[in-house]
């Protein structure tokens, strides 16, 4: 099934923090999937249909135990119930990142991190954690359209993923009600689109829409070339990007869905007609998700001609270490997967655990740099809270490390206002979080930075 897709036994970076050895390009070509006791008979075409994949996602309590059977411990299944009541998203998890998991280490598995809530690893919520951390519904034109750039827009036109990551950034809307968090979700409904295409038609400064959600994987091959057909014909656009988790977490839909890539196809050749460029944006995280089912897929995609990039997600203990970004990110290049963002991760509740400091990623991105030829270093970022936009890490105007606080400035964006993120307060240095614990010595600190920060704007601007 993988033919001229070469495999090496190799520790990953990711699985072992600190780790290192050579650079050679390992894609799992293994039967990987009946590690996993309830799918111990499943052979590689049934795994590698995308609808199998869909109907057998792992989306309860349930579902977990009966799919690991004497894999799972009272103490796992336990641990994962408190956590699900301390989460904003609901487990949704499909058989092929499921059986990613190493689960006798799951603890601390990078993958499983990502998806899994465990209630031990739970911190509180910092002071100053936002629902929407970037300001995404506060600049809405219309129901499904956020307009912040000036020349980019963000089309949400379904809130549904086939996966459900801890780590959301649009956990308020995402992923369905939990014990903590009330939320309603919708489909895609192209009947509801005229609105978002005429608001796009007349504000010809909009060049480039992302189609996001949720994921857009989950919309219907008519709607992508609905929405793609659409955008390109409008004289003003120039690019538009699908954004989809979909090769990291079921790669097989590119090679089982034959109708979903031939609409992509479509919409590419569309592009290439009007000189626009047609994008594919995707997720991996670590090493651990890239397989010889990920270099399949890749091949099919580059016969659309689609643009494929790839935006990451800094988090503690899945790949907040040089060698496994370094390795990922090189791995990702040798697929034509361009490594494009790192994001610092957004300050939104109920990842607190999974959060790390400005200053690490700030170390992270200044040995990135140098070590991979430039096309292919991906730029490390904050999406500063309130609305700020991507700056980049060391764009900051003031930070200050013991308390955790930086704060920023975004000129184009949101000119003459500041934004301020907030390290987790757990990472912070003991006499940070001393500082925190007091809450009148805290907020006197607090107000001596702003009234710095402000300062220094300013000047910026004189």
């Amino acid at each position: 099934m993988f033919e001229n897709i070469t495999t090496l036994s190799y520790e990953s970076p990711c699985s072992q923090p600190g780790g290192g050895g050579p650079l050679t390009y390992d894609f799992d070509r293994s039967e990987f999937w009946r590690a996993i006791p309830i799918w111990r008979d499943i052979d590689a075409e049934t795994f590698g249909d995308f609808r199998w994949q869909q109907r057998n996602s792992v989306t309860t309590v349930h579902r977990i135990k009966e799919a690991l059977s004497e894999l799972a411990s009272s103490a796992l299944i336990s641990d994962i119930e408190d956590g699900l009541l301390k989460t904003p998203m609901n487990i949704r998890l499909t058989p092929y990142i499921f059986s990613r998991i190493h689960w006798e280490n799951f603890e601390n598995d990078p993958v499983r991190r990502q998806f899994l809530p465990l209630g031990s690893q739970f911190v509180p919520d910092h002071p100053y954690v936002m629902d929407d951390s970037l300001a995404e519904d506060g600049h809405k034109a219309t129901p499904y359209l956020t307009h912040r750039y000036p020349d980019k827009a963000l089309f949400l036109p379904i809130t549904h993923c086939p996966v459900y990551c801890s780590f959301c950034t649009r956990s308020r809307v995402v992923g369905g009600s939990t014990a903590v968090k009330s939320k309603s979700t919708y489909g895609a409904k192209s009947k509801e689109w005229d609105s978002t295409f005429e608001y796009i038609r007349n504000h010809p400064n909009l060049e480039d829409i992302v189609i996001s959600g949720g994921d857009a994987l989950l919309l219907r091959p008519n709607q992508i070339r609905e929405i793609g057909t659409t955008l390109l014909q409008i004289p003003s656009v120039r690019r538009i990007r699908f954004a989809t988790k979909g090769l990291a977490i079921m790669p097989m839909k590119f090679t089982s869905d034959i109708e979903w890539v031939e609409a992509l196809d479509d919409v590419c050749r569309l592009g290439r007609e009007h000189m626009k460029e047609v994008a594919l944006h995707t997720h991996f995280n670590t090493d651990r998700e890239i397989t010889a089912w990920t270099s399949k897929a890749m091949k099919v995609l580059s016969e659309t001609g689609v643009r494929v990039r790839n935006q990451s997600v800094l988090i503690s203990g899945v790949n907040d270490a040089f060698d496994c970004l370094h390795y990922t990110t090189k791995k990702l290049s040798s697929q034509l997967i361009q490594p494009y963002y790192i994001y610092l991760h957004d300050m939104v509740p109920g990842c607190e655990h999974l959060r790390t400091t400005v200053s690490k990623a700030e170390h992270l991105s200044h040995r990135l740099q140098g070590s991979i030829a430039g096309f292919n270093t991906p730029r490390m970022v904050c999406d500063a809270p309130g609305g700020g936009g991507k700056r980049e890490i060391s764009s900051y105007i003031l930070y200050d490390h013991e308390i955790g606080v930086s704060a920023w400035t975004s000129p184009t964006a949101k000119p003459c206002e500041i934004f301020y993120y907030y390290d987790p307060i757990g990472k912070l240095p003991k006499e940070g979080r001393d500082l925190w614990a007091n809450n009148s010595e805290i907020k006197r600190r607090l107000i001596k930075f702003r009234a710095n920060a402000e300062a220094k704007a300013e000047a910026s601007r004189t």
